[in-house]
């Protein structure tokens, strides 16, 4: 299924309140959403057929298009609704839910005033992000030649498109590289996340050590991970880390809804190991999401 492009693949997509056929779901190449990035959008996955953290992503992309100036044409509730509705017409069982909120094509010019405000959900299977024999090893990542810009700059706190388009630099530079993923500094030079994904790092004492979510998105995964942690009695440290401080850690891993927890074992010239905390967080997360009882 990976291998069909997304535009040849058939089913339904729910589309300004209604189910549509796959195919009928287009918009014309002249919206604003395409031309100026305004639009928002959550990534969302399902485990057994359920939407696991829902009402949060909801809420956040409620957020991301009021911070957008984006006045959405549906309740919270309708589009929750409307989430699980093209999840069972899909009848997707361990797949990624894809709401997205753009503005139309009444005006092309930086002002938008007037222009309708559409919103499409689409749904499809989907394994795991990174190829599952990388992630037994650990992933590897570079350090990317961009950086997170000044807050003061954008919306840096939302899933506004514009702000992946760094994102995507960052991982073809990696991948021609040899990498699978690229490690983003924040404007200071600080560490700040992978391109889709948070990161963590492991001391020899077994703490955890995130950065401060004060540039980039404080990622709903992320924030799982460290009730996970604490219940567990591991301490959890938010802080400005710098990138030299990687040659102490003993330990990395990535957090994001399609990252889940993912190993990595290498950052440009620094090794990290794939130790028993790292497996036991995923153990745990997964029981999380598949409404086990976590260890």
């Amino acid at each position: 299924m990976e291998s069909i492009p997304y535009d040849k693949r058939s089913g339904k997509i729910w589309f300004n309140g209604k189910t549509v056929d796959w195919s009928d779901a287009n918009v014309h190449v002249l919206n604003h959403g395409l031309h100026y990035a305004s639009c928002v959008f959550e990534g969302e996955r399902v485990y057994d057929g359920e939407i696991f953290k829902l009402a949060e992503h909801t809420e956040r992309l409620f957020y991301s298009a009021k911070r957008m100036g984006i006045k959405v044409p549906y309740s919270q509730n309708e589009i929750n609704d409307a989430c699980k509705t093209i999840v069972k017409v899909q009848k997707i069982q361990n797949g990624y839910v894809r709401p997205v909120i753009w503005r139309g094509s009444e005006m092309m010019a930086i002002s938008a005033q007037k222009n309708k405000i559409h919103v499409a959900i689409a749904t499809w299977e989907w394994g795991s992000y990174f190829d599952p024999k990388l992630k037994l090893k650990g992933i590897k990542l570079n350090i990317s030649s961009w950086r997170r810009p000044n807050p003061n700059s954008i919306p840096w706190d939302t899933k506004a498109a514009g702000l992946y388009m760094i994102c995507t630099l960052s991982k073809h530079e990696a991948e021609s590289k040899g990498y699978t993923d690229s490690l983003m500094l924040d404007h200071e030079g600080n560490i700040a996340e992978a391109t889709g994904a948070n990161i963590f790092f492991k001391d020899e004492k077994g703490a955890l050590h995130t950065p401060t979510p004060d540039s980039f998105l404080d990622g709903i995964t992320r924030r799982e991970v460290i009730k996970i942690a604490k219940n567990k009695g591991i301490k959890v440290i938010q802080r400005k880390i710098q990138p030299k401080e990687m040659e102490k850690f003993a330990g990395c891993f990535l957090t994001g809804t399609a990252a889940e927890i993912t190993p990595v074992s290498q950052i440009n010239d620094y090794n990290f190991k794939i130790c028993d905390l790292i497996t036991d967080l995923n153990d745990s997360y997964q029981a999380l999401v598949r409404k086990k009882i976590a260890a």
